[in-house]
């Protein structure tokens, strides 16, 4: 698939990465990274933001200006009820039918509590949401969130904030071969460029990242730099990578080929 099929609940993208908009050193940093990444959509926090000062209504006029998809978020919810109500608050602000819905369950890893989030899709697309769930690896949670209506799965690489990159790849490539036809956007725990382009090799849609990109001593060249990773590790997924192997395989192989005698030249 490449970048120009590639689609989010049927909206074309030219860019497979999603940037997240808090912890940035200002407005005009988070705008330039913004634009240095390339992305098409970004991720806001209704409760975070309102949470803030008069200032947040000018954050969200900011975040208009740059003319791409919103895709606000439930983060901090800890109960299905507290992310839908979110969520319907989310739609009447921004005018989307988008939202990445988290339900915490544990305050230290800030994992999914696959429970209320099945329950939040499940009530969230009956009202005719688009939702983007953050999950785990769990291929029996996955299921539930198909079922329950989701048509995109984003399962964390580490838990949020901890730039670890893959924590369990082995799960990763498992998950998403599982489901080859359904887009698979990494979300959390990615923490330099090369994680992201591992995730692309392995087959993921897009990556989802934040902390990475906002904390870097350079905001706006890592945003860059992510931009070409994932550009990357898409293209060498497309290329078909090499099998690995146990014993050396030469690239000039002697067996069957002639041998010169150097001196009678």
């Amino acid at each position: 698939m490449s970048n120009a099929s590639f689609q989010l609940y049927n909206k074309p993208l030219g860019s497979r990465l999603l940037l997240g908009s808090a912890l940035y050193p200002s407005p005009r940093v988070l705008e330039e990274a913004v634009k240095r990444s390339g992305t098409q959509i970004v991720t806001l926090s209704l409760r975070r933001e309102t949470a803030r000062d008069s200032g947040a209504q000018e954050f969200w006029e900011l975040i208009k200006s740059l003319n791409i998809h919103l895709l606000p978020n439930t983060a901090g919810c800890r109960t299905a009820k507290e992310a839908i109500t979110t969520a319907l608050m989310g739609r009447e602000l921004f005018g989307t039918n988008w939202v990445k819905i988290e339900v915490i369950a544990n305050d230290d890893t800030l994992q999914p509590d696959l429970f209320g989030l099945v329950e939040a899709t499940q009530e969230l697309c009956a009202q005719g949401f688009d939702v983007f769930p953050y999950t785990t690896e769990d291929l029996g949670a996955a299921d539930k969130l198909l079922a329950a209506g989701a048509k995109v799965l984003m399962p964390w690489g580490a838990p949020i904030g901890t730039g670890r990159g893959l924590m369990n790849p082995y799960a990763l490539k498992t998950m998403r071969n599982y489901f080859p036809d359904v887009p698979m956007i990494i979300d959390a725990g990615i923490g330099a460029p090369s994680h992201a382009a591992a995730a692309m090799e392995m087959g993921y849609d897009a990556i989802l990242l934040n902390t990475a990109v906002a904390k870097a001593g350079d905001p706006v060249k890592m945003a860059y730099a992510f931009k070409q990773a994932i550009e990357a590790g898409r293209a060498a997924f497309e290329a078909l990578i090499i099998e690995e192997r146990d014993m050396a395989s030469p690239s000039t192989p002697v067996a069957g080929t002639p041998f010169f005698d150097l001196e009678k030249f």
